[in-house]
């Protein structure tokens, strides 16, 4: 085992069962690893962390890890460029005479295959996010119709949260006809919802730290729904054909995904159906990322993905139209790769 040191809370999380913001995890060997923090956790730490020495640094971690590093007499230690600030780096790494060797997404390489348990949580974080569609759903039947985009991001994120029970993977996007356009789209207090608008929401929540993702479209009216996405009706017969590519194209990836198939082979099953139908240069993002502690992780699902699908990977598929100044179209699963296979968690009902 290579020496490493990690400083991301989520990275944390996965290495000892505890976190907080201000905190290093350094391990040398199977049985040597730290945990430094402040005076402000060292009880939590030591009443969850079971696996590492808990260490109070009092103000100063970088001091409290050179200490250590130096006393362990090591030759190199990997850590993730992407955790530390320049300043910090300088800090701990200057006049020490070791290799301070860069990985980078240290951890989330680590993470890319997830065990059983983790998948379980996914599936329940999964299951409880579509329960927060399905109240949001509820919501604009009854009081949707007038109400501004800001209006809406506010339901939805109460929908997911569901009376303060659940934390949230992300600020929702919740946005009307053109805005749904932009696939990070900000919500505008000037646009109202109406009937007959398209409406597209991306939300999800976390279930013991794990995240849940999911997308769907609909048309404002009385069947709107974000349960089905097979039986999605639109009036207008353009956005009817541009759904129903979108659906093809994300059925195909879901199909595509195999233990042994890349990444990027993935991509190209959602955006052959795409570019096939003329629309190839509306599809802007890549197919799929993976989830877990973080909502987005490895592996990326993209032209560029060279990362071999293996059995435990779990993540979105998710292809996109975006007409712009007209609206777009998102749908969006999480998917599990168990016996071999692309298992949808808690999809439609």
């Amino acid at each position: 085992m290579k020496p490493y040191i990690v400083q991301n809370e989520n990275a944390l999380y996965y290495e000892c069962g505890f976190s907080c913001d201000n905190a290093l995890f350094l391990r040398f060997g199977a049985d040597e690893a730290y945990f430094l923090t402040d005076g402000r956790y060292v009880a939590e730490a030591k009443e969850n962390i079971t696996n590492a020495e808990v260490v109070d640094a009092k103000r100063d971690l970088i001091k409290k890890a050179r200490d250590i590093i130096k006393k362990a007499r090591l030759k190199r230690i990997v850590f993730d460029p992407l955790e530390f600030s320049v300043v910090k780096f300088d800090a701990l790494s200057k006049n020490l005479n070791i290799v301070f060797k860069p990985q980078k997404n240290f951890s989330q390489k680590k993470r890319i295959i997830k065990t059983p348990k983790e998948i379980d949580l996914l599936e329940t974080a999964a299951m409880i996010g579509r329960d927060g569609f399905d109240r949001f759903e509820q919501i604009l039947k009854t009081c949707g119709v007038g109400e501004n985009e800001k209006g809406l991001h506010y339901k939805a994120e109460s929908s997911m949260k569901f009376g303060g029970q659940n934390e949230l993977s992300f600020k929702p996007i919740c946005a009307i006809n053109e805005n749904a356009a932009k696939p990070h789209a900000l919500p505008d207090k000037n646009k109202t919802l109406k009937n007959g608008d398209l409406l597209l929401l991306d939300a999800g929540v976390k279930y013991r730290r794990y995240c849940s993702d999911r997308t769907r479209t609909t048309e404002i009216g009385d069947n709107a729904t974000f349960t089905y996405k097979d039986t999605q009706k639109f009036k207008d017969p353009f956005r009817q054909k541009i759904y129903d590519i979108v659906l093809r194209a994300q059925k195909a990836a879901i199909n595509a995904v195999k233990i042994g198939v890349k990444a990027s082979d993935v991509d190209k099953a959602a955006r052959d159906v795409i570019e096939k139908a003329g629309f190839g240069k509306y599809f802007i993002h890549s197919t799929g990322h993976g989830v877990g502690l973080d909502i987005h992780e490895l592996p990326v699902i993209s032209p560029y993905g060279s990362t071999v699908i293996e059995e435990g990977m779990v993540f979105t598929i998710e292809p996109g139209i975006y007409m712009p100044n007209e609206f777009g179209v998102r749908i969006e699963d999480m998917i599990a790769i168990v016996d071999g296979k692309a298992k949808v968690l808690y999809g439609d009902k």
